[in-house]
């Protein structure tokens, strides 16, 4: 063994002891591929947009919660979120809408909107920590904005589970509604998951309504970056992908490395 093979081994174990990161779903991989090779969405470039600190009141039938709360998210979000993510998020809401609402699911309708326009914060520099993963860094951003202006503990919560857990759609899926959707829309607008279930004149009305802007280079341009600047922050996470796709010597260890380096005798 050489040793180069023994650092790894020894920086993959105190890794794993240190992070406890769990293994993302294969899933969420494809995701990503799809995201950085897919074409451009289709969209009209014609209809009412936003204006800061305002929405329309529905979108493609869905309604937009106009609570207090709901107001001091929007402008909030718009005013730490680029453009292309702030449109990312409203379609979330809008996407998981569409979907949970045909189906006939009942849940709390403002939660889900606030959990899906700050679902982002972790891709903003201002909120990032150097060894957490962005969907946590994310989901402690949103719950000190709701404390903040005091929401009950168990709704703030509720909105960090569907924050931090949004990558992971096979987890997030079996948990309540409000969790639930936060990672459906996002993986529908991410990926196009399931897509096909939006109607037509539907989906034309969201994206005309939050274009996308970029958003597919724009998306893989924060996977590399989050990898460049925090790598250790991706170990088993499906950005580490990205990384060693674009990053040379990209050196977070794989699961394989990982479980090879377990300290048994065998």
């Amino acid at each position: 063994m050489t040793d180069e093979n023994k650092s790894t081994k020894k920086f993959a174990r105190r890794t794993v002891l240190q992070h406890g990161a769990g293994i993302a779903a294969v899933g969420a991989i494809s995701a990503l591929t799809a995201a950085a090779s897919a074409g451009p969405a289709a969209a009209r470039t014609t209809g009412a947009k936003p204006t800061a600190g305002t929405l329309p009141s529905t979108v493609a039938g869905v309604r937009v919660p106009d609570s207090g709360l709901a107001r001091e998210a929007v402008t909030y979000a718009q005013g730490v979120c680029s453009e292309t993510i702030f449109n990312h998020s409203l379609r979330t809401y809008l996407f998981a809408s569409l979907i949970f609402d045909r189906r006939g699911v009942t849940y709390d309708r403002e939660l889900v909107f606030v959990a899906a326009v700050l679902h982002d914060l972790g891709l903003i520099e201002a909120f990032q920590t150097s060894t957490e993963r962005f969907e946590v860094d994310g989901a402690d951003a949103a719950r000190k904005f709701l404390t903040e202006r005091h929401m009950p503990a168990d709704r703030a919560e509720l909105v960090w589970d569907a924050i931090a857990l949004h990558t992971n759609v096979g987890i997030a899926t079996r948990k309540r509604p409000e969790i639930a959707m936060i990672s459906v829309g996002s993986g529908m607008d991410f990926a196009g998951n399931d897509l096909k279930q939006i109607p037509s004149d539907a989906l034309q009305d969201v994206l005309t309504t939050f274009p996308r802007k970029g958003f597919k280079k724009d998306a893989v341009d924060k996977m590399i970056s989050l990898c460049r600047t925090k790598p250790m922050a991706e170990l088993m996470h499906p950005f580490a992908e990205v990384g060693r796709r674009h990053i040379p010597g990209f050196s977070v260890p794989t699961v394989e490395d990982m479980v090879l380096a377990a300290p048994f005798t065998e």
